[in-house]
């Protein structure tokens, strides 16, 4: 059994890898906090402690807006402390799985889907930031994975941590009587977070590079939000059409003909709910 170091334990995507990839991973998390105050050096004595076959690296500073504010907390979380840990796993001789963002293919116009090798020019502090990361692991250790992640959301249970997402934005806007624009310019998947954890153990095994990592969508984001609706039964949907142009529509082929597994982005939402079923 891998022996796996995970950073952001506590967190969103985290706290799901602990509780759903135990039988199938030794996890051992970073201690809470650790991350956010820890230098070089003290990331490389965390990582040799540790001493595991392979780090899950899912620690960030994920708020674009904030990211924005406070880019130099963004460089540091979002760009150096990945680099520190691919120094550190390859001292260690351990892979390294680290999530990027589909905010990398910010500012590119449509029509998409985008795959791993369209070039870049991130619009955002985030999307650059996540850039430069994946190029400086990648420098540092060829072997590692990169995965490009899309907006990811789920629903409340199991005592998980949760965070606002499109399906319960959909949900606080029906009960509070308000409406929340989306543009039928705008395309992008959603994912539901559980089905990428999923994908996780076998992402640890795939040759280092950069991967687009979750549900693909041709839906424009007015018609994913209505869609969504129907599947919640928000009658009428709290939402309304707005025309702003925005494409961050993946081509995730590559992973595919690795083996992972993602439902489109509709489909993987009707999975969520059956598997979860009424909130």
């Amino acid at each position: 059994m891998k022996r796996v170091l995970v950073t952001g334990a506590g967190g969103f995507v985290g706290a799901r890898i602990m509780a759903q990839l135990g039988g199938r991973l030794e996890l051992v998390a970073v201690p809470a906090g650790a991350l956010r105050t820890a230098g070089e050096r003290e990331v490389e004595r965390l990582v040799k402690t540790a001493a595991p076959d392979a780090i899950l690296h899912t620690a960030a500073i994920s708020d674009t807006g904030y990211c924005q504010q406070h880019p130099e907390e963004s460089f540091r979380a979002n760009v150096l402390v990945p680099v520190w840990l691919a120094r550190a796993a390859r001292r260690a001789g351990a892979k390294l799985a680290a999530f990027s963002s589909d905010q990398v293919y910010a500012g590119l116009e449509g029509p998409g889907p985008f795959d791993e090798t369209t070039p870049l020019r991130p619009a955002n502090v985030y999307g650059r930031h996540k850039r430069e990361a994946e190029l400086r692991v990648l420098e540092e250790l060829d072997t590692a994975v990169l995965l490009r992640a899309t907006w990811m959301y789920d629903l409340p249970g199991g005592g998980l941590p949760i965070r606002g997402n499109l399906p319960l934005n959909l949900r606080a806007a029906a009960a509070e009587g308000t409406k929340l624009a989306f543009s039928t310019q705008d395309v992008r998947g959603v994912t539901w977070v559980r089905q990428a954890v999923e994908n996780l153990p076998a992402a640890l095994d795939w040759p280092g590079g950069v991967y687009n990592f979750g549900s693909e969508n041709s839906r424009d984001m007015y018609a994913t939000a209505l869609e969504f609706c129907r599947l919640l039964g928000l009658d009428p949907p709290p939402v309304e059409a707005a025309d702003w142009a925005r494409c961050l529509a993946m081509d995730g082929g590559r992973a595919r003909r690795l083996g992972a597994a993602f439902d489109d982005t509709a489909a993987g939402f009707a999975r969520c709910l059956a598997a979860l079923g009424p909130q």
